[in-house]
């Protein structure tokens, strides 16, 4: 993501929204930054950018490291929790992620789509020692991850063709090319479920299936693991097990935003 805007701000503009373009300025690859770097990419005066800070910080909205760089406050996460898709979505699903848990002992994932992004919604963190690349609030890349395939395949053809666009290499073992990827997405709508080996961050592998509501895929349930090569059967049924109860939990509750939402 580059600079919110450019050095020039519009003379009117409120102060909510210069704020709004500080907190903007965090992204997956932004999670800390010094308070240059912030007024830079959010395109605004240091000193405008150091009082508007101050006030952020006040309000919990940002907090200071004791490296004196800024990272996203407690308050932010604690309001974005209460949106609907997040606090619906992980209310009903709780039970059946421990349940889940409990028969893998894995580290499991509830993600939903946002744009071209899969974001995590829930996570478990499981007992082997594996890289931790993933964090409730997250936004990874929908090609690399096995939540984000499951939603790819469900996502409308014009968001497949965004992401075919541009498929970075994560690790050596992504898969960066689109028919590759298309190939992989027909196997997920066959099979019922997606898998990735090494392909977001090396030594951890994963296997996904769609959680459904009123016969819409509007979340994905996952679970990482250090190898698919004895397991996956077994996954593949607890995970399902899991969907399963999350999908008939949500028929008796109000409708899920998440895949057909915002399409790009």
């Amino acid at each position: 993501m580059g600079p919110v805007a450019g050095g020039g701000r519009a003379a009117g503009e409120s102060v909510t929204s210069r704020a709004l373009s500080l907190l903007a300025a965090f992204d997956e690859d932004h999670r800390r930054l010094g308070l240059t770097a912030l007024a830079e990419r959010a395109g605004m005066p240091l000193p405008t950018a150091h009082r508007l800070v101050a006030d952020l910080v006040e309000f919990g909205a940002l907090a200071r490291t004791p490296a004196g760089d800024y990272v996203v406050g407690r308050r932010l996460w604690d309001i974005g929790l209460l949106a609907p898709v997040q606090s619906g979505l992980r209310e009903v699903a709780s039970p059946h992620l421990q349940d889940l848990f409990g028969a893998t002992r894995a580290t499991v994932h509830l993600a939903v789509r946002d744009g071209l992004r899969a974001l995590y919604v829930d996570r478990l963190r499981g007992n082997a020692s594996l890289p931790v690349v993933a964090t409730v609030g997250s936004r990874l890349a929908l090609h690399a991850t096995g939540v984000g395939k499951v939603l790819l395949a469900h996502a409308p053809e014009p968001v497949q063709a965004e992401v075919f666009r541009e498929l970075p290499r994560l690790t050596p073992f992504t898969i960066t090319a689109p028919g590759g990827l298309r190939r992989q997405l027909t196997l997920v709508l066959r099979d019922g479920y997606a898998t990735t080996a090494e392909e977001l961050g090396l030594g951890a592998c994963s296997v996904a299936v769609p959680v459904s509501q009123r016969g819409r895929v509007v979340a994905a349930l996952g679970v990482v693991v250090p190898t698919l090569t004895r397991d996956r059967p077994r996954l593949v049924a607890a995970l399902q097990v899991a969907a399963q109860g999350i999908s008939r939990s949500l028929e008796r509750a109000p409708a899920v935003g998440g895949a057909d939402d915002g399409v790009v």
